[in-house]
């Protein structure tokens, strides 16, 4: 573990062997009790990839996209329905 400090605009250095290891962009992240600095991959699919294994292997990313956009648009039809027969069944009573 490294002790960083701001410099007087806010700004940190991440210690070389640091960035040598996870790379140069990162996602700062708030927790309740202080932050976390999540490595951003230089390709997120790749990233994607290494961190899934092979489930992906044989896809693109407009492959990848495409079946993300069907998920939730069958996630929002779903709740959408059954919200609107919640509201049906509540105004018969």
């Amino acid at each position: 573990m490294s002790e960083i400090a701001t410099d007087e605009r806010g700004r940190i250095t991440i210690p070389k062997k640091t960035r040598e290891r996870f790379g140069e962009h990162y996602r700062l992240v708030e927790l309740e009790n202080g932050i976390k600095l999540i490595p951003i991959d230089d390709n997120p699919l790749e990233g994607l990839r290494d961190a899934v294994g092979d489930a992906f292997a044989d896809k693109d990313a407009a492959e990848l996209k495409e079946a993300a956009r069907t998920s939730a648009t069958q996630q929002i039809n779903e709740r959408h329905r059954d919200r609107s027969k919640a509201e049906h069944e509540q105004s018969e009573e």
